[in-house]
C-alpha cells in the first residue's frame, strides 16, 4: 500500500467522525430552534395529576390529586415485649425472664390459636411472616402455653439432615429465619425425621420462615398478629391500669401513631412515653415528636445495616420518589438505581437482577408500605385496577431522600444520575416525579440540588428539561424552600434564555398560591422584554417564543386565580402599553382552553356564564379589545366561530354565548363583525348550523 493510500485510509474515519459530529451539532441546533413545548395548561394539569400530594395546594377551584383517607390492610405489628433483634446462629438457652416479660403483654389472635393447635398435635409448626412481625415472640409463647419449662434457640444447621441431632429431650426449640430456597429445599424426608425425633424426645419445635421461602408442600401458618392498638394497650394498661386507657388512647398523638406501622421496639418505646405523659413527666408535644423519631431511626437502619440488600435499598429509595404511584413503575425504575449504586459499591461485580425473583408483598412489607387498587384518570378516560404502593407513614419519603442525600454522599452521583434519567422518560408521571425528587432534595440541601439537577435541566437545550426545572422550582417553593423566589427573579430578568423560560413557567405554575407577588413580578419583567410585534392578521409566527411564555404565565394566572388577576389586567389595558399586548395575548389563549371535565365547554365562556356583574364587564372589555386589535381580530373571530359550533349541542353554552354576543354588539363595528360571523359560519358538512340562526335572531330581533 502506498503512503498516499494509507493516508487516505487513515483520513477516512476522521472525516466520518467529523461528519457525524457536525450532523449531531445540526440536530441539536434544530432541536433548540424547534423547542417543542407542552402547552402551559396541559403542563399544569400533568403537574397536579402526577406530583406528590403537597402539589394539591396549586389547585384553586377544582379538586385534583388523591384525597385523604384511611387504609385498612394487613398491618403487621409485633405483639411481644421488645424488639425482635437479630440472633446469632449459635443458638442457646432462652432466659426465663424473657418469657415472663413477654407473657405480661402478649395478646392472642386467630393465627396464634391455629399455630398452637398445630403444635400440640404435630409437635412442629412453621410460622411464615416478615421481619419484625412478632414471629419469635409468638414462638416463645406457643412453647410456654404448652407448659415447656426449658426453651432452646437453635442455630442454623449446615444441612437439614443434622437438624434432628440438635434436639434435646423435653425441650421447646425455636429456629428463627430458616433459610429455605429452591437451591436449598426442605424435603419431606427431612420433615419426617424431625417429627419422629420430636415425638421420641417429647420435644416441640417452632420454625419461622420468610413469606418468600420455598416451602413447597410443607404446611405453614401465616402469622397475622392483632392490631397495634392491642399491643400498645397491653404495654400501657399493665402499668397505668385499665381505667385511664380510654383517655390515653383518645389523644391525637396516639391516634396518629396507631395509623402507621412501627417496629416492635418503637411501639414499646412509645408506650413508655405514654406512661410518662400520664405521670406528668412529659407533654403532648414530646409524645407527638416520637413518631418522626421512630421513622428516622427506621430509615437509618434500612440504609446502614447489611439487611436489606442493596437492591432492596434501591427499591426503598425509588418508592420514596414514586410514593402513591403504580407499584410496577416503582419496581421497574428501582433496578436502574440499583445498577448505578452497585457500580459505586463494587465496580468489579456486575449487578445481578433476578427477573422473577421479587415478591411484591414482601417488598411492601419490608418498606412498611401498603398496596391498593385505584382508578387512574387519563385524557382517554378512567383506567381501573391500577395497583399503587405508598408508605404507611407519609413522612417516610421526605426523610428517606433527605438522609440518602445528606448522610450518604457516596450515593449522590448514582442518585443524581438516576433522577436525570427519569427526567428523560416519555411518561409524564416519571418526569414529574423526577422534578418532585429534586424539590425534596432541595429541602435537604438547596445548593447541591441546584448544582446536580435543577440548573443542568434549566441550561439544557430541550424545553422538556426546562419544564422539569420549572416544576422542580415550583414544588420547592411549595415546600417552603428559602430563596426560590430570589432565584426566579434573577433568572426571569437575566440574560440566559432557557433560565428565563424556566422562571416564567414556574411563575405561571405558582400563580394560584402567590398570585399577587407573581403577577407583580411578571408585569415588572415585561417592559424589559422585546415588545410583542403586530403580526399579519391570523398569523402567530412573528410572536417570539419568550413572549409566548410570558403570555402563557399570565394565562395560567388568569384561569387558575380568575377574578383578582382579571381585574388587575383590565387596569393595564389602557395604562401600560407593554402589558397591554401581553394581556391580550394571554386572554386570547385562555379563550382556546376547554374545561377538563370532559364536556369540551370553553372555559372562559363557562366563566362568563357564572360571573357576577363586575367580572362579566371585565370579560366583555377584553373581548372588545381583542376584536378592535388588528393583531388579534381574525383569531378572536375564529374563536367565536368555534364557540358557536360547540354551542349547537350545548344549550347552556348557547345561552351564555347569546348574552356575551349581545354585550359585544353595542358598538356598530362589532355588530357588523358578529352578524357577518353568524351568517357565514358553516359546520363540517358546509351547512349553516341552526344555532347560528338562533343567535343572529337574538342580535337582530326585528
Amino acid at each position: 500500500m502506498s503512503q498516499e493510500e494509507a493516508a487516505a485510509g487513515a483520513a477516512k474515519p476522521a472525516d466520518e467522525a467529523a461528519q457525524d459530529g457536525e450532523q449531531k451539532k445540526q440536530e441539536e441546533a434544530t432541536e433548540a430552534q424547534e423547542q417543542p413545548r407542552q402547552e402551559a395548561w396541559a403542563a399544569r394539569r400533568d403537574l397536579i395529576a402526577h406530583a406528590p400530594d403537597f402539589v394539591s395546594t396549586l389547585v384553586n377551584r377544582d379538586q385534583f390529586g388523591q384525597t385523604g383517607g384511611t387504609h385498612y390492610g394487613n398491618q403487621i405489628f409485633h405483639i411481644g415485649g421488645g424488639a425482635e433483634t437479630p440472633r446469632t446462629v449459635s443458638g442457646g438457652p432462652i432466659p426465663q425472664t424473657d418469657v415472663e416479660e413477654l407473657e405480661a403483654v402478649f395478646q392472642d389472635c386467630p393465627s396464634f390459636d391455629d399455630a398452637l393447635a398445630r403444635l400440640r398435635t404435630d409437635r412442629i409448626v412453621f410460622l411464615s411472616g416478615g421481619h419484625e412481625t412478632g414471629r419469635r415472640s409468638a414462638a416463645l409463647m406457643l412453647l410456654h402455653r404448652l407448659g415447656t419449662d426449658r426453651m432452646l434457640s437453635l442455630g442454623h444447621p449446615e444441612s437439614f439432615e443434622i437438624l434432628p441431632d440438635q434436639l434435646d429431650a423435653s425441650t421447646g426449640h425455636i429456629l428463627c429465619n430458616l433459610a429455605i430456597s429452591r437451591s436449598r429445599p426442605l424435603r419431606e424426608p427431612h420433615l419426617l425425621a424431625l417429627s419422629e425425633q420430636l415425638k421420641r424426645s417429647s420435644a416441640y419445635l417452632v420454625i419461622t420462615v420468610e413469606p418468600s421461602a420455598a416451602v413447597g408442600d410443607i404446611s405453614c401458618i401465616r402469622w397475622e398478629p392483632p392490631p397495634a392498638e392491642e399491643m400498645l394497650h397491653a404495654h400501657v394498661a399493665r402499668i397505668t391500669g385499665e381505667t385511664v386507657w380510654p383517655q390515653l388512647c383518645g389523644l391525637t398523638p396516639v391516634k396518629e401513631f396507631l395509623t402507621r406501622q412501627h417496629r416492635p421496639d418503637d411501639i414499646k418505646q412509645f408506650a413508655q412515653r405514654l406512661i410518662a405523659f400520664h405521670r406528668g413527666e412529659t407533654d403532648e408535644e414530646d409524645l407527638a415528636a416520637h413518631g418522626e423519631t421512630a421513622v428516622a431511626n427506621q430509615i437509618s437502619r434500612w440504609l446502614t445495616e447489611a439487611k436489606p440488600e442493596l437492591r432492596d435499598k434501591a427499591f426503598l429509595i425509588s418508592l420514596a420518589v414514586f410514593d402513591k404511584a403504580p407499584y410496577a413503575v416503582t419496581a421497574e425504575l428501582s433496578d436502574g438505581l440499583f445498577v448505578r449504586l452497585q457500580k459505586i459499591e463494587d465496580p468489579a461485580v456486575p449487578p445481578r437482577i433476578p427477573v422473577f425473583g421479587s415478591s411484591r408483598d414482601e417488598r411492601l412489607r419490608l418498606a412498611r408500605a401498603k398496596g391498593y387498587a385505584t382508578t387512574e384518570v387519563t385524557e382517554w378516560g378512567p383506567l381501573k385496577g391500577k395497583y399503587c404502593a405508598a408508605f404507611r407513614d407519609e413522612r417516610t419519603a421526605r426523610l428517606l431522600l433527605a438522609e440518602v442525600w445528606n448522610l450518604h454522599p457516596s450515593a449522590r452521583p448514582a442518585l443524581a444520575d438516576w433522577i436525570r434519567k427519569l427526567a428523560e422518560d416519555r411518561r409524564p408521571l416519571v418526569r414529574t416525579r423526577a422534578a418532585s425528587a429534586a424539590a425534596l432534595l432541595a429541602t435537604a440541601d438547596l445548593s447541591s440540588a441546584l448544582g446536580h439537577l435543577i440548573e443542568p435541566w434549566a441550561d439544557a437545550r430541550s424545553s422538556h428539561s426546562w419544564l422539569t426545572a420549572a416544576n422542580a422550582l415550583t414544588m420547592a417553593q411549595l415546600l417552603d424552600v428559602p430563596t426560590v423566589f430570589p432565584i426566579l427573579r434573577d433568572w426571569c430578568t437575566g440574560e440566559n434564555e432557557s433560565r428565563r423560560w424556566t422562571a416564567v413557567r414556574a411563575y405561571g405554575l405558582l400563580g394560584p398560591v402567590h398570585h399577587q407577588e407573581i403577577l407583580e413580578a411578571l408585569l415588572d419583567a415585561i417592559p424589559r422584554q422585546s415588545p410583542v410585534q403586530d403580526s399579519p392578521e391570523g398569523e402567530d409566527e412573528e410572536i417570539p417564543e419568550e413572549a409566548r411564555q410570558f403570555a402563557d404565565a399570565l394565562k395560567l394566572l388568569l384561569l387558575a386565580v380568575r377574578e383578582p388577576v382579571l381585574a388587575e389586567l383590565v387596569k393595564r389595558l389602557n395604562t401600560n402599553h407593554a402589558a397591554h399586548a401581553y394581556a391580550l395575548l394571554a386572554f386570547r389563549e385562555a379563550c382556546h382552553q376547554s374545561k377538563d371535565d370532559g364536556s369540551g365547554r370553553p372555559l372562559v365562556l363557562d366563566w362568563y356564564a357564572h360571573a357576577d356583574t363586575a367580572t362579566a364587564q371585565h370579560l366583555v372589555l377584553f373581548w372588545e379589545a381583542l376584536l378592535g386589535d388588528r393583531a388579534h381580530n381574525t383569531q378572536a373571530l375564529d374563536i367565536l366561530r368555534g364557540w358557536v359550533l360547540k354551542a349547537d349541542a350545548d344549550p347552556e353554552s348557547e345561552a351564555a354565548l347569546a348574552l356575551l354576543l349581545c354585550a359585544l354588539v353595542t358598538e356598530p363595528t362589532n355588530h357588523l363583525r358578529v352578524s357577518h360571523l353568524l351568517e357565514t359560519t358553516r359546520d363540517s358538512e358546509g351547512a349553516r348550523p341552526p344555532v347560528a340562526q338562533r343567535l343572529l335572531r337574538r342580535l337582530s330581533p326585528t
